[in-house]
């Protein structure tokens, strides 16, 4: 078996790492390691990761900026069916990257994962009709520990794609659509987080 390929601290942010599967194929299909820890513990990179987790969303949804803040994860991200742009906020304020960001189209097709460490914040926008997300983790989902932080705050100014739309001083979704015209789709919770400057530090 071949083994997984590991990009590090990509965007020039430690911690973070795109990590492509080792797939075997043949005309009935193909075989993919999704993790393999020896794989993973040979590029430097040691997690017991302890649940697995999947969602499903519909195009124009953008879920985050999230994160845990006594209980922080480490997680490992994928698309299993459709696309998104998945996204990571660098919240370390002992990191010479604090408040840089850096995403990651992870697609059905391109089988590529995004490892974020603890100390960042993490979203996607779905940009396929529908995507299945799936990702791993490494400490427990704690209800009372979420904090999060506003997904078009201009200070981290992330270039989501296909997206367009004015910042209005909020996180609001109004105003926003994808290029085709579906309309930017928001929890009302992920509509009132603040920018950088409020924003939780670790």
């Amino acid at each position: 078996m071949g083994q997984i390929k590991v990009e590090k601290n990509v965007g020039g942010i430690e911690g973070l790492c795109v990590i492509e599967p080792a797939i075997h194929g043949d005309a009935r299909g193909y075989f993919m390691e999704t993790y393999n820890e020896k794989d993973m513990k040979e590029a430097g990179i040691d997690i017991h990761f302890v649940q697995d987790n999947q969602s499903m969303s519909t195009k124009g949804v953008l879920r985050g900026l999230h994160f845990q803040k006594q209980y922080p994860q480490c997680k490992l991200v994928r698309a299993v069916r459709g696309t998104v742009f998945d996204v990571a906020v660098d919240l370390r304020s002992n990191s010479e990257t604090y408040g840089k960001w850096y995403g990651v189209t992870l697609s059905a097709e391109n089988k590529k994962q995004f490892l974020i460490p603890e100390g960042f914040a993490h979203g996607f926008l779905v940009l396929s009709d529908e995507a299945e997300f799936c990702y791993k983790v490494n400490d427990f989902w704690h209800p009372n520990d979420e904090g999060g932080m506003a997904w078009n705050d201009p200070e981290i100014g992330i270039e989501w794609p296909e997206l367009k739309g004015e910042y209005k001083g909020s996180a609001s979704a109004e105003g926003y659509t994808l290029e085709d015209g579906t309309a930017l789709n928001l929890s009302d919770k992920d509509q009132k987080w603040l920018g950088l400057k409020d924003t939780f530090k670790f």
